[in-house]
């Protein structure tokens, strides 16, 4: 398995459509993949429920499918899962543990409230988290070849594409009640409610989604049609705005791309141009 390939394939933050982000939860009907070394200070609530080594996760985890949480991770409270389990290394658990399935646990564990399993029960170390979702990314994605991985998601992100990606959060972002913060490029499905500020390298945000906090962008940022940001707009570089979109504070970038039937009640700076138009 090729290292650049771990350490490039979950770089992207995508956010699938009906996603909410609440005031102590993150919640979505698919899967939900976590790089290593993040902090998130909401629970996380999926189908399946993937934390790669390292993270923080200040609230709870819940898993309506399998939860794996990688090598010394540490979870705020309980960490529940309506099937099986694997607990990774050295990992820390402040509440309870519970487990409808089977449990595979490693070595110097903590568990502060016990834990319950209804299945077998295996001390052992799983494989590493990060590994298992390469494997997992691949079977979903019908590929055999992991260097095609990252060419396929880096596809997604510039189309909408066809593949249902799960809520995947990149390594080393940081989630808090003030910023939603990704080291690279964010997508935010349709129909979404998230509550905090988005920095990211670049964001496109899909149809009827609500922000309450502004969108903060090195590269460009594109908002679609009855979309609606409760907060400024700023990128270094480009931003389309599409028709129906609703923008209640500034929007600031280096060009703007507007809609006439898009709607700004704030200021707007374009150093290099805005361009209205009919449509999108």
């Amino acid at each position: 398995m090729s290292g650049d390939t771990v350490k490039n394939w979950h770089r992207h933050c995508f956010l699938p459509d009906g996603t909410e982000l609440q005031e102590h939860s993150i919640k979505t009907d698919r899967d939900i993949v976590v790089g290593e070394f993040c902090q998130i200070d909401y629970g996380l609530r999926g189908a399946d429920v993937y934390v790669g080594e390292s993270s923080k996760i200040r609230e709870y985890v819940w898993a309506n499918g399998d939860a794996r949480i990688g090598n010394m991770c540490e979870i705020g409270s309980d960490v529940i899962a309506k099937k099986d389990a694997y607990i990774g290394e050295g990992v820390h658990i402040a509440g309870k543990l519970v487990v409808n399935g089977a449990l595979d646990i490693g070595e110097k564990v903590e568990i502060a409230e016990g834990f319950e399993a209804t299945g077998e029960i295996a001390v052992r170390n799983p494989m590493p988290v990060l590994v298992f979702i390469l494997i997992y990314l691949m079977t979903m994605l019908r590929i055999e070849n992991e260097k095609e991985l990252d060419r396929i998601i880096d596809n997604f992100f510039e189309d909408e594409g066809k593949a249902e990606l799960p809520l995947m959060i990149p390594a080393r972002s940081k989630l808090n009640m003030k910023v939603f913060a990704v080291p690279s490029s964010m997508k935010i499905g349709r129909k979404c409610r998230l509550h905090g500020n988005v920095r990211a390298g670049s964001i496109d945000l899909l149809e009827e989604t609500v922000v309450f906090g502004s969108l903060r962008a090195r590269g460009a940022i594109s908002i679609a049609g009855g979309s609606t940001v409760h907060g400024n707009v700023e990128s270094s570089g480009k931003v389309h705005i599409k028709a129906g979109a609703h923008i209640l504070g500034d929007v600031i970038a280096k060009e703007i791309f507007l809609s006439e039937e898009a709607k700004i009640d704030g200021i707007i700076e374009a150093p290099h141009g805005m361009h209205i138009g009919s449509g999108d």
